[in-house]
This record gives C-alpha cells, sequence and structure tokens, in this order.
C-alpha cells in the first residue's frame, strides 16, 4: 500500500550531519512540488517540541523532525518521530512514545524493550509512506553498530521496511573519513549496504581537488560513488542536534555576552539557536565561575532534572556566581524552578529524586515548585505584562511559544509575592519578576524564536526559519553531484 519513495540519511557517527542534512533534503524535495515528510524511528535527545498528537492529543517529538517537517512545509506531528528517548542519567532516559511518555518501556533494558517499540514505529513509517510522496529519513548513530543489529529497528529496520535509497554522510573534518566510510560500509548488512547510492564528506575545509583519488579508489573498493563534498558551513542557522554550539565570536563583533549555564542534563538548547546568529551577540556556555564572569545576561535554560541539575551547579559554586551577578538573569522551565525558594518532589518525578523529597532553590525568585505527574504539554500564546528593569522592552509583547514540563510553581506563602511578568492563552500566570526587575523566570519555550521578542531586547529579529531552510535546499543543490538528488527518488 505504501506510494512514498523514501531517501534515508546514515551517518558514520553520531554528529556526522545527518539531521542537517535530512532537513535540507527535506526543504529540496518540497521545492519540487512533491509531498514531503521526515521520518526518525527513534531520536535520543532532550531538545523536544509540542507538535499534534493521538486522537486530538498534544504530545511531544524531537527538535530536529520538527525543523525538518517546517522545512518540508508540513505540519509536525508526532509519526514523524515515533520514538523519543530523553536522557535522565547516562545510563537512563525516559522513552516516549506517539508523543506520550510510557513508564513501563522506560523502566525495561534497552534490548527488551526494542521489539515494543519496533512495532509502533514501523506502523508509523508505512502510515507515513502512504499518505506522501517523498519521505525522507534520517537514521541514528551509526548503521554498522554490529552489537546491537539483531535489535536495530531504528537504521536496519526502517531501511528494509522503507526500501529507502541510502546516503552515508561522514565528517571529513574529524579526520579518517574514508576509513569511516569503508568500514561502515563493510559491517553494515549486506541487503542494506546493496541500498546505498552515495556517500557525502561533510564540512571539508580546503580544495576540495586534493580529496583525489581517494573517492575513486573509494568507489572502486565498494561500488558507492562520492555524490556530494559539502564545505565547512558554520553559519547555516539551523540549530545543532547533537551538543553544544561552539563558542565562536559573534557576526560584527561581540556587543552582548550572553553566558547560558550548561548543566548535564539542559534541555531544548535549540532555542537558543537565534541568539547565536545576530550580529554583536556572543553566547558562552558556562560550566564554572569563571564563565560568568563580564556576562553581560545569564540565562538558566531548561532541565531534564532540575533537582540533580540544581545539584551539579551548587558543587561547580556557581550558585554563589549566580548571586553575584548584578546583570540580569532569565530562568525558563528548569531554570525558573531552580531560582525559586524550593523544589518540591516527594514521588520522585524530576528524573533524579531530590534528598528527602524537596531541596532548597537558589532563593532569587520567592517561588515554590512542586513536580507532579501529569505533564504539561502545551502550544500557546503568551503576552507579558508590565515588566521593569532590564526586561522592560518585553512589556506588552505577543509571542507564541510552548511549555513542556512537570512542575507546578506558586508565590512562596511566606515571602512577599513576586511581580507577575508572563501569562498564557489560558489566562495562567507563567512567569514572574523580582522586585528590583532583574531577575525573570518564565515557563515560555521559543520565546528567542519570535522576532517580537528579539526586536524588544536587543532591536534586530535575525533570520527567518524559512529562509534558512531555503539556504540549505540552495547549499545541497550547488554541492550533489548534478541529477543525484533527483535520481534518488526516480
Amino acid at each position: 500500500m505504501s506510494t512514498a519513495k523514501a531517501v534515508m540519511v546514515l551517518g558514520t557517527t553520531s554528529g556526522a550531519g545527518k539531521s542537517w542534512l535530512a532537513t535540507a533534503l527535506c526543504r529540496w524535495y518540497a521545492r519540487q512540488g512533491l509531498r514531503v515528510a521526515p521520518y526518525k524511528a527513534q531520536n535520543m535527545s532532550n531538545n523536544a517540541r509540542v507538535v499534534p498528537g493521538l486522537a486530538g492529543q498534544l504530545g511531544e517529538i524531537g527538535s530536529a523532525q520538527y525543523f525538518q517537517a517546517l522545512a518540508a512545509r508540513r505540519v509536525p506531528e508526532v509519526r514523524m518521530n515515533p520514538v523519543l528517548l530523553k536522557p535522565e542519567a547516562d545510563t537512563r532516559s525516559q522513552v516516549i512514545v506517539l508523543g506520550e511518555v510510557d513508564r513501563e518501556l522506560t523502566g525495561l533494558p534497552w534490548r527488551e524493550r526494542s521489539a515494543a517499540l519496533a512495532r509502533p514505529a514501523e506502523a508509523a513509517l508505512h502510515e507515513l509512506m502512504a499518505e506522501n510522496e517523498v519521505l525522507v529519513i534520517e537514521g541514528a548513530g551509526s548503521p554498522a553498530e554490529i552489537n546491537l543489529a539483531a535489535n536495530d529497528y531504528v537504521n536496519l529496520g526502517t531501511a528494509r521496511a522503507s526500501r529507502a535509497a541510502g546516503l552515508l554522510v561522514t565528517d571529513i573534518d574529524r579526520g579518517g573519513a574514508f576509513a569511516h566510510l569503508y568500514g561502515t560500509h563493510q559491517l553494515m548488512p549486506a541487503d542494506v549496504r546493496a541500498q546505498l547510492r552515495g556517500f557525502v564528506l561533510n564540512r571539508f575545509r580546503g580544495d576540495a581537488a586534493l580529496l583525489s583519488p581517494g573517492p575513486e579508489q573509494l568507489q572502486a573498493l565498494t561500488g558507492v560513488p562520492t555524490v556530494a563534498t559539502l564545505p565547512m558551513w558554520r553559519g547555516h542557522g539551523l540549530p545543532e542536534e547533537d551538543g553544544l554550539y561552539d563558542d565562536g565570536a559573534a557576526p560584527g563583533g561581540a556587543a552582548l555576552r550572553i553566558a547560558i549555564v550548561a548543566y548535564p542534563q539542559l534541555s531544548n538548547l535549540d532555542e537558543f539557536q537565534p541568539l547565536r546568529q545576530l550580529p554583536g551577540v556572543r553566547l558562552v556556555w558556562a560550566r564554572t565561575p569563571a564563565d560568568l564572569a563580564g556576562a553581560d545576561w545569564v540565562i538558566l535554560p531548561g532541565s531534564k532534572s532540575t533537582g540533580a541539575d540544581l545539584a551539579w551547579l551548587r558543587a561547580q559554586r556557581l550558585d554563589a556566581a549566580l548571586a553575584a551577578h548584578r546583570g540580569p538573569i532569565l530562568g525558563i522551565c528548569g531554570g525558573l524552578q531552580m531560582l525559586g525558594e524550593a523544589l518540591i518532589d516527594s514521588d520522585g518525578l524530576d528524573g533524579s529524586p531530590l534528598a528527602d523529597g524537596n531541596a532548597p532553590g537558589l532563593g532569587l525568585l520567592p517561588l515554590v515548585t512542586r513536580f507532579e505527574a501529569d505533564k504539561r504539554l502545551r502550544a500557546t500564546r503568551f503576552g507579558f505584562g508590565t515588566l521593569t528593569g532590564p526586561w522592560a522592552g518585553l512589556s506588552g509583547v505577543q509571542a507564541e511559544g510552548y511549555e513542556i514540563r512537570l512542575g507546578r510553581t506558586a508565590p512562596h506563602p511566606s515571602l512577599p509575592a513576586p511581580r507577575e511578568a508572563l501569562r498564557n492563552d489560558a489566562g495562567e500566570t507563567v512567569g514572574w519578576q523580582s522586585a528590583d526587575g532583574r531577575v525573570l523566570g518564565v515557563y515560555a519555550h521559543g520565546l528567542f524564536e519570535q522576532p517580537a521578542v528579539l526586536r524588544a531586547l536587543l532591536g534586530q529579529a535575525g533570520t527567518p526559519l524559512d529562509a534558512v531552510f531555503d539556504g540549505l535546499a540552495d547549499f545541497v543543490d550547488r554541492h550533489f553531484a548534478p541529477g543525484v538528488l533527483a535520481g534518488l527518488i526516480a
């Protein structure tokens, strides 16, 4: 019953460029007038977005598939990333199936749960293939993990079920690219290996003529041509999928230095990409008190485990550095929770249970957060009230964004109430400001993706996402061999 042609982007390693390339292909094929959808059977990331789910509910998917759907000019939805693993520690992840947390599967070892996860993933794959003309599929990690091959529904199972034309991408900037490509090719099962249509060298710096005779020798060994050499392009504008952004100098020189506290379980870091692209702004990832020195703003981002990250922050003595910082401080979601007086987690819902069920916060906002089992997922409009101090420019600004949290926050009953700063479209207070105006905490994710917010705070709006997607499509159009992209779906 499937009708779509599938193109699958595989990688020799995590971070090779799969997400970026899949996003570019989604826009390239959409510009050919085709009905395109993205798909990734399983993503592991704490960068998530709120999207339409099943039976009229809302759900979560990885941010990479969210952006890929927008690049394909489609409404993002849970079938595009049917399994999302959100790491809570080095050896434990929360399992989300078709947008909803599955607590039973979360507790199972990987091998035991893979069969159960493969079923909804394959069903979503076939449904999307039946509804579209082109499916752009992103693999995960490497398809040559021979220790996991028997249970690999994400790469091998998806490739077989979709009969996708495969591209294998490697990061040549790391070195060893030809060995990575050859070794991955040789370790892949023969039937999936036969689906490979081309190798892609990503992040190349220098004269491409110097690569010869490497691509030719590789093709002689494998029968697979190198179909693209993609130059290093740091400023493409798409958020990173794996890891933090680099701390490079800001475009046009840095007039404003923003330090983002990089605790171990930080989440939704993709929402800061628009700041990184603005001329005159430099982002610094802060892990020590020295990293906060000279910062104009400090941001505490979201966290998958607020209590554990707050404990880490104290262990690094960043709590004292934050208390001493005299400039603006912004807390988003988990960051907001840390800024308060107390965290209460009697049932251990916050990923890593807090000692004795609670912990003191940083005490910079008179708030108390209690963790509840009912996860809040909401795509909404937000409206700022009257703000003072460094955040005064936000007064009256309306913006879109999303909430994704377990915590419920309210003013501390025994302390002077903070100023209400932000409400969602249900009329709930989801943001507070300190009495001196310096500290702001909000439950709204995605604010820096809103031109109105950037103009209010920084006087500039950045590059629209649609222009970013067109730039990616133009880039692959220039650097893939003529006819290759069209030939993958012929």
